[in-house]
Parts: C-alpha cells; structure tokens; sequence
C-alpha cells in the first residue's frame, strides 16, 4: 500500500505523515533520502531526526529504497524531492534516466508487502525555475509525483497543515 502526502514548503507534510505512520505501527520505520551536501543540510537532517521518538527504525538511503528490508513493515520515505535529487544529479541533469530509474524504485516498493508513506514536494506551483537545471528539475519533480500518484493507494495534499484527500482510500480495490 501506498499513501501518498504531496504539498508546498512548510505545509505540514512531514509531521503529517510522521502522525499517519505512527497511527499504523508502533514500531515506525522512517527512510531518510537526503544527501549530506553542507552544514545547513546537517542541520536540517538534525532537526527531523530529533522531531522523531525511539521508537522509529531511522534508515538513510540515498536512491535505493527498495533494497532494504521493508516486508510488513510500516515506512515511511521523506522525501521524493531529495531522493529524485540524487538520481538527477547521478545521470548528469538527464531527466529521462532519472525518471526512469525513479519509477522502477517506486515500482519495486509497490511489490513489497508493506505500507509506505511517501511524501513529496509541489515544486511546480511556486515560482518559475530561472536556469535550465531547475526547469529539468521541475519537469522531473512533477512526473515523479503523477506516477507516484497514480500508484498510490491514496493522495493527500497538505496545505498550511491541513491534509485534502486527493485520492481517497478505498478498501474495495484490495
């Protein structure tokens, strides 16, 4: 199964799904996709790492999510925008092959027995990319969440801390 959580900067993304996972395992497994590319990224990755309990089971996985041991677990990936970062930088800005190499991830987490919560960034919805990369990256970011999307179980879109449900679960498709 998968839910997945999509919205603006600051929205309530992550301590959305961070009370969606907890509410579903009391052993929660959180995957960390981010790279450590400076002093304010270790800060950042600090911060979440302290917004979680002992509770959680903390992996960080640049790209490869699916390799990890995940079957009945409750997971949480945080976040597309960072882990799609790594595939684009890898393959050189190619959007194709990043994308490419995304949705076979996303197609071997759909195959595991488990539930992951997935959240991600609208990037598309604020202002418009000003070199080539970031216009690449804007295109790439917005077919990562479509099929991310269109695989997902369920879709919420966060909006100043409110989740709307886009695509509501329903149990009948089991």
């Amino acid at each position: 199964m998968i839910i997945f959580i999509t919205g603006g900067a600051r929205s309530g993304k992550s301590k959305y799904a961070q009370k969606r996972t907890k509410e579903l395992s009391t052993t929660p497994v959180y995957v960390a996709t981010a790279r450590h590319w400076d002093d304010d990224f270790e800060s950042r990755i600090k911060r979440h790492q302290q917004d979680r309990g002992a509770e959680w089971t903390n992996h960080e996985v640049e790209k490869y999510v699916s390799k990890l041991l995940l079957e009945d677990e409750v997971v949480m990936i945080d976040c597309v925008t960072l882990w799609l970062t790594n595939f684009f930088i890898d393959h050189k800005q190619d959007i194709d092959k990043a994308l490419q190499e995304f949705k076979t991830e996303i197609d071997k987490l759909v195959k595991i027995k488990a539930t992951f919560i997935i959240v991600s960034n609208e990037i598309g919805m604020g202002l418009h990319a000003e070199t080539e990369a970031g216009r690449k990256f804007v295109d790439l970011q917005g077919w990562a969440n479509q099929y991310t999307a269109e695989k997902a179980d369920e879709v919420i879109f966060m909006v100043s801390g409110i989740p709307w449900k886009v695509k509501p679960y329903n149990a009948k498709n089991d």
